[in-house]
């Protein structure tokens, strides 16, 4: 492993559009917007006898106050490392080299969420398969003292749809309801187009009644606008908005790299929630991504649980109308040489992050109050 120094954003996200599963998250640009919650990132590159890259990581390294004078740092590479996980020599290098990363910095854990697949469809189900290498990485990680993570940061499971088919034959792929409430958004006025910088914080306020009526925590508004601005300057995002005589209704920032577009953010408002402008904006963000030359839409998020106990029950039932393909990953694990810590940050973590999502909340509904 080689730790590049000074790294421009230009020769990274080229190196890494070269592997297998390369993905936004892993991106110069993604690593950069973390600074300013107080990560840093790290870029490592795994490289043959020959020089020639065989795998990469973006890890984000974060120092945080633990208790009063107990200071740590944890280290993160979210949906990496990056590499051909059907080559268990390199994978278990790999595995190697980020443990020593984690002990050489006397870091509490080192967690990572590559895109490893589990396998396909809802378990039981007499379509869903199985992928045998993910089930190798999985055991691989267990006899490493790799455990799986009680802090899932991303979804584990998505929806994603081929783009390599014409419009034609992916809408026609529809469930009939969905592509029903794509003509019916038609018919009752709902328009979605770009949207333009000036209107971020407009999709942001969306995005916070969004939260607010479905129970989720977020951020300030900058920490939005700008990742969003910065992404769409980049060439690596568009914004949406749904609009119904002029009235915004809706929206979502589509971030797209390496053939992949994904359904980062959505947000919508209770108005006109019955000319079903949501459906709309899926097709609109579909048809977007196959013109900017991607071969995959993720739908972003799917549950662990397949029933209705499961808190995203509901939205998979909306884009299970969409017929995309439920793929189900490794998920998030951790390695740690300091267990006793661990076990400290683990216990004490859901206690902070309950403080810090009551606190999110009320912040979030005194600025909508406010607007």
């Amino acid at each position: 492993m080689r730790l590049l120094e000074g790294v421009s954003a230009q020769a990274w996200d080229k190196l890494i559009q070269t592997l297998p599963n390369a993905h936004i998250l892993q991106t110069w640009e993604w690593g950069q917007s973390k600074i300013r919650n107080g990560w840093q990132p790290y870029h490592a590159v795994w490289e043959n006898a020959h020089g020639q890259l065989q795998a990469a990581a973006l890890v984000l390294s974060r120092k945080t106050q633990l208790l009063p004078g107990l200071k740590i740092e944890v280290l993160y590479s979210p949906k990496g490392p990056l590499l051909d996980w059907n080559n268990q020599a390199l994978a278990t290098q790999v595995l190697a080299d980020l443990e020593n990363l984690a002990r050489s910095r006397k870091a509490v854990f080192i967690k990572m969420d590559p895109d490893v697949v589990l396998g396909w469809g809802v378990p039981g189900d007499p379509e869903s398969r199985d992928n045998l290498t993910g089930q190798a990485i999985q055991a691989l990680l267990q006899q490493r003292g790799w455990g799986f993570s009680g802090d899932q940061i991303q979804f584990r499971n998505t929806v994603c749809i081929d783009l390599q088919r014409s419009e034609e034959e992916i809408l026609a792929s529809f469930k009939q309801k969905t592509r029903y409430n794509i003509r019916l958004a038609e018919r009752k006025g709902v328009c979605v187009r770009e949207a333009d910088e000036d209107e971020l914080p407009l999709l942001y306020r969306m995005y916070a009644e969004t939260a607010v009526r479905d129970g989720f925590v977020i951020r300030h508004e900058t920490y939005y606008t700008d990742l969003w601005r910065e992404f769409i300057q980049t060439g690596m995002a568009k914004a949406l908005l749904a609009e119904v005589e002029s009235q915004p209704v809706g929206g979502l920032v589509l971030f797209y790299f390496a053939g992949v577009s994904r359904f980062l953010f959505g947000m919508s408002t209770e108005i006109a929630r019955e000319r079903m402008p949501n459906y709309l904006l899926q097709w609109e963000a579909i048809r977007l991504s196959k013109a900017l030359g991607c071969h995959t839409y993720d739908m972003w998020g799917a549950p662990d649980n397949f029933d209705e106990s499961d808190p995203l029950w509901g939205v998979y039932r909306f884009k299970e109308g969409f017929n995309g393909k439920l793929v189900r990953h490794l998920g998030a694990w951790d390695y740690t040489s300091r267990p006793g810590l661990y076990r400290l940050y683990t216990r004490t973590l859901p206690k902070i992050l309950d403080l810090m999502r009551a606190r999110g909340k009320a912040a979030t509904q005194r600025r909508l109050a406010n607007d």
